[in-house]
């Protein structure tokens, strides 16, 4: 199977980590809520993950770290810590559904900055218009549907200087572009473990400038006899045992990344695309929705002229090809890129990805579009 699914889940990831959890399997009980071996190591697996993130990600101290589920998790502990019922929020047209559904279970007053695809100068304008008054600013980093990759740094220079707090889904880019928590200067960066971190699934991370509402209260293994959650972080965001095991594994893939650098992940994905694009791009009957140079992540969506984009990506997935198809759980994005009719077939790539394989997924495309849905 070739795996163009990446940014659903990272497939492919280094063996280090499926290593890692067989290990904490094994060895780790309950992290500070022992002093014995089992928990002590446990305890020391889920601080050595945190110090790898914040290293990764410029944070000043491991304690602004939070473990969650997954972004969806992170994003909505950001949002209800900061936005309340009628509040504005600005956020960007290529919104995912873990940040919009949040907004509209609140009542907080959406005002989308809508700009074209693949344009940054008219996302930045469209949020400089936007931004003043707001009572937050919530902006994917980079899209989930075509990898538009937002300016997220002139997006922070200008909520700093007005004042507002941010909120930034990096759902698309933590383990693949530079993301510099400390320069930023946002409120909150929510991030998934299992896609370009490539950790396990039901893992993620919030990375926290200062204090935060929790929205699941329990057992934290400090200040027990308190009625009330703790007043510091972690622990206030981290009720009940924490997914140990997969913490073992992002620790190893968080490592990876530092060991690799993410200027190599880039340059693979990149390489990858450009062969995927070239390959793709003289077929007929397909439509790419590619940016310039620069503007994109290793996520490709194509529109099929022939066929709907479910049996576009069955017939891809018969021949061994793995995609997705459909809207992405981003309607939003759809609506501002144009696609909302008809969804998208969506090509995502990893670091493992080769060119050997991009020449096959073409010619496994070229042949369907030839022969139809049955090949």
């Amino acid at each position: 199977m070739i795996y163009l699914d990446n940014a659903a889940t990272t497939l492919q990831k280094p063996p280090e980590v499926a290593a890692a959890v067989y290990r904490a399997v094994n060895t780790c009980a309950t992290p500070g809520r022992g002093s014995h071996a089992a928990a002590m190591r446990a305890a020391e697996t889920v601080y050595s993950c945190r110090e790898e993130a914040a290293a990764l990600f410029h944070v000043p101290a491991p304690e602004q770290v939070a473990f969650t589920m997954n972004a969806t998790h992170g994003l909505n502990i950001a949002i209800h810590s900061l936005v309340t019922p009628g509040g504005r929020v600005v956020v960007s047209g290529y919104e995912h559904n873990a940040v919009m559904r949040p907004l509209y279970a609140l009542g907080a007053r959406v005002d989308v900055a809508a700009s074209p695809l693949f344009q940054p100068h008219a996302a930045l304008e469209a949020f400089r218009a936007r931004i003043p008054g707001a009572q937050a600013v919530i902006c994917t980093h980079a899209s989930n549907v075509y990898g538009f990759i937002l300016p997220i740094k002139e997006i922070a220079a200008l909520c700093r200087q007005e004042g507002v707090p941010l909120i930034v889904d990096a759902a698309q880019s933590a383990g693949v572009l530079d993301l510099d928590f400390a320069a930023l200067g946002a409120a909150f960066i929510a991030m998934p473990g299992h896609k370009g971190l490539l950790g396990p699934q039901g893992t993620g991370l919030l990375l926290c400038r200062e204090g935060a509402e929790p929205i699941l209260f329990g057992g934290t293994g400090s200040m027990s006899a308190s009625r009330a959650m703790p007043d510091f972080l972690p622990d206030r965001l981290e009720a009940g045992t924490v997914n140990v095991y997969g913490i073992a594994g992002l620790e190893q893939g968080l490592r990876y990344l530092r060991r690799t650098g993410l200027r190599s992940v880039r340059e693979r994905e990149g390489d990858g695309m450009a062969h995927l694009a070239a390959g793709l791009r003289p077929l007929p009957g397909l439509r790419l929705l590619e940016g310039p140079p620069g503007t994109q992540t290793g996520v490709l969506s194509v529109v099929t002229e022939t066929m709907n984009c479910e049996e576009a990506a069955e017939a891809l997935g018969g021949a061994g090809v793995a995609v997705r198809a459909g809207l992405h759980c981003a309607p939003l994005a759809h609506e501002t890129g144009g696609t909302l009719d008809t969804g998208t077939v969506r090509l995502s790539l990893g670091p493992f990805n080769t060119e050997g394989e991009m020449r096959r997924v073409c010619g496994v495309f070229e042949n369907i579009l030839k022969n139809g849905y049955k090949l």
